[in-house]
């Protein structure tokens, strides 16, 4: 089943990937398996939290401005 509306995260592209753990607040893990949830029904295919995290935070990086023109000063400033 799926709504009109759509997720600002959309369907997860297939990558290879590497293993990393981290522990988060339980109040953070909870809207991640609520966000599981709604990805599931916006897409309609079920997704682990696990699939989902990397993608939402190569979507945070992103959008941030700030890193962003960092990385751009750091690769002007880098010797070739």
């Amino acid at each position: 089943m799926t709504t009109g509306k759509k997720l600002r995260l959309g369907p997860l592209p297939k990558t290879e990937s590497t293993k990393i753990t981290f522990a988060c607040p339980g109040v953070l893990k909870a809207d991640l398996d609520r966000y599981a949830a709604a990805y599931g029904q916006a897409y309609g295919e079920a997704v682990d939290v696990a699939a989902l995290i990397p993608h939402m935070l190569e979507a945070f990086m992103a959008g941030d401005r700030g890193f962003r023109r960092r990385q751009a000063k750091n690769e002007k400033a880098a010797p070739v």
